[in-house]
Parts: C-alpha cells; sequence; structure tokens
C-alpha cells in the first residue's frame, strides 16, 4: 500500500500448499515503485492463527522521509487451494492524511520462499492518482537451525530474516551478534531477541527465539601454566591503528563509525578497536567507558536509543576480544552532542574514556 485509501485485498500466492507452512508471525520489509524511484513505503505485517484455517492481525505501514504519514489495518484471511486471501476489515489509525496523501487501493499477488522466510509480491492497484503498481519484499525472523543443542558445545545457530541483530534481553540493550549466524556455546536455554534493521519503522519488534540445551555442560580443557595467550590476528589493513592514549577525558575513536541509522559497526572500526583492546591488555586493571552518540537526522527518542545500542556495539566487540565485561560500561548521549553540523558522518562515532 502506498498513498489512496486502500481498501482492497491481497491475494497471497504460495509456493507450497498453505497447510505445510503457517504464515503467522511478524513479516517486516519495504513496497517499492519502479515509476517512483526513491520512494520507499516500509512495511509490517502481524499474522496470528485465527479459527479453522483463517489468520487474523494488523498492517502497518509509513512513508519514508515523511513519518507523519502513516496507516494501520485490521486485517483477516482465508486460505483456499493453496492460496490466501488477506482483507482489510477495517482502517484502525492513519495519520498525515490530506487530498495529497492516500493510499492505493488494489490487489497483491505474492510468492512464498520458505528457505529464506520471503514473500515477494506484485500490486495491481486501481489507476487512482498515481496508483499502478507496487512491488513488495517482506521477511520473517525464525530460527532455522536445531532448537536443541548440545550443553557447553561451539554451535552454530542460525535465523531467517535480513539484517538481523541478536540481543540478549527484551530491552534491546545487550547487542551480541549480528547477521544470520552466531556462533556460540550455551549451557541453558537461551533466549535471544531478533530484529530485522531491513526499512525498520516505528511498528517493528523483536521476536524471541529460545534454544533449548541438552546433556552435561562439556568441561573446558585447561590450558598448560605456562602456556601464552595467542597473539591477536592482525586486522586486514595496510596500517595498523596507533595506540589509544586513553584518559580520564573522552577520547573521539575518528574511524570507529556507523552505518547511519542502525549500531552496525563500518568496516574502518576494526583496527582502532583492535588497538583499543590491546592497550586495556597492557593494563588490566583499567575499567572504561564508551559513550555513543548520533547526527543529528530524525527523533531525538529514538536517537537516544541508537546511541546506546552503538556504545552496547563496541562493548560487545571488545567482550569478543577477550575483554572481561564487567570492566565496559555504557552510557548514550544522543543526538545532544554533534561536533559537526549535521548531517555529518563523525558525528555517529563513540568516545571512550577511564574512569575509577
Amino acid at each position: 500500500m502506498r498513498p489512496s485509501i486502500w481498501f482492497g485485498f491481497v491475494a497471497l500466492l504460495l509456493a507450497e500448499p498453505v497447510k505445510a507452512q503457517s504464515l503467522a508471525g511478524i513479516w517486516q520489509g519495504v513496497e517499492t515503485d519502479t515509476d517512483q524511484p526513491g520512494a520507499s513505503w516500509p512495511s509490517v505485517m502481524r499474522l496470528q492463527e485465527g479459527k479453522g484455517t483463517g489468520l487474523f492481525g494488523i498492517m502497518y505501514q509509513e512513508a519514508t522521509g515523511r513519518p507523519g504519514v502513516t496507516v494501520t489495518f485490521q486485517v483477516r484471511t482465508t486460505r483456499t487451494n493453496g492460496s490466501m486471501r488477506l482483507e482489510h476489515v477495517r482502517k484502525l489509525d492513519e495519520t498525515g492524511a490530506s487530498p495529497l496523501s492516500y493510499w492505493c487501493e488494489g490487489i497483491i499477488f505474492f510468492t512464498y520462499d520458505p528457505a529464506l522466510e520471503k514473500i515477494t509480491g506484485r500490486a495491481d492497484y486501481d489507476p487512482i492518482g498515481r496508483c499502478d503498481k507496487g512491488t513488495y519484499t517482506l521477511y520473517r525472523v525464525k530460527l532455522k537451525s536445531a532448537a536443541k543443542v548440545p550443553a557447553g558445545a561451539e554451535t552454530t545457530i542460525r535465523v531467517s530474516g535480513r539484517n538481523v541483530r541478536w540481543y540478549a534481553d527484551a530491552d534491546l540493550k545487550q547487542l551480541v551478534n549480528s547477521g544470520n549466524e552466531y556462533r556460540t556455546k550455551l549451557s541453558k536455554a537461551t533466549t535471544f531477541y531478533i530484529t530485522q534493521n531491513y526499512y525498520p519503522t516505528r511498528e517493528g519488534a523483536a521476536v524471541p527465539i529460545t534454544v533449548q540445551v541438552g546433556g552435561a555442560v562439556a568441561k573446558a580443557t585447561p590450558s598448560p601454566a605456562l602456556t601464552p595467550a595467542p597473539a591477536p590476528v592482525p586486522a586486514d589493513t595496510a596500517r595498523p591503528a596507533p595506540p589509544v592514549a586513553l584518559s580520564e577525558k573522552p577520547v573521539v575513536l575518528p574511524t570507529v563509525l556507523f552505518k547511519q541509522g542502525t549500531p552496525e559497526l563500518l568496516p574502518d572500526a576494526a583496527p582502532a578497536l583492535d588497538a583499543l583492546a590491546a592497550e586495556l591488555r597492557t593494563r588490566p586493571t583499567m575499567r572504561i567507558q564508551v559513550a555513543g552518540h548520533t547526527d543529528r537526522i530524525g527523533e531525538s527518542k529514538k536517537n537516544q536509543t541508537l546511541s546506546e545500542q552503538r556504545a552496547e556495539a563496541v562493548k560487545a566487540y571488545l567482550v569478543k576480544t577477550g575483554i572481561a565485561a564487567e570492566r565496559i560500561s555504557t552510557v548514550g548521549y544522543g543526538d545532544s552532542r554533534p561536533l559537526y553540523p549535521s548531517p555529518d558522518v563523525r558525528n555517529r562515532r563513540v568516545e571512550v574514556a577511564q574512569v575509577q
């Protein structure tokens, strides 16, 4: 759907029989239109099982670049002969309505890829205003590896989804991994909270994924007392990063930057963070605070959360190199302390300071 009032229905043409795979869950993605280059309409569709073979839920969309233009519909579905018809029951909420802002009517035919948990569709809208066609791409987070793993054994956990982030807490403050695979060891049943950063919206949500653990915890083989720790693998760069001069005053790490609107570290961050980890290993009693910052783009409340996530992303990186988590505290300042006029990538930064 995109800006015309949209009271049509959606027919989902599945790549396999509906009964073989439920489509309940949170689907997140985007609608685009080849006739409007650069325009996009991020979308979230939440479906759950109803009576019989039906599903019901809501569908939400917003217009990129126009945060005040959104719509939410109550929806229900019926399944027949391998297809699903999704009908909008009523409009629950709409913001930014105007003669020039409307949601298109029409029909969308989707295909379902069970391996990727992806649905793609093509809309044939009624020719009202600029409404003609649109293309949908939506993904769903599901556990794709074993639901139960051996205790204490190094295991690869895989999930579906696009641009996913793994958090250890429902408040999304403890980022532990990014990407569709997570190599880790579990000693007890563990729940991860997975988000998709593929066209995120204000209505996006974390999906809890619980991995059970079975068997006795594997005992770690002690290292020989005199065996030195292996040297860290050098970063893949032509020139190593200089040592980080830590002090009680915040020090900017100029190459530790992030993708716009995300806590995802850019590749150039690795050398500086490896140098910081090396400095911390030479000073084992030192504690540091990592402060996250954002550019002045978007809403201040979201920027505050984003700055905290960026600080946590740096902490997670350092912990993976062997630095004890209790030596690192984090704080976020949102967009309150830019160093340069916005927009500027250098405002999406972290600062590190020594703490008592």
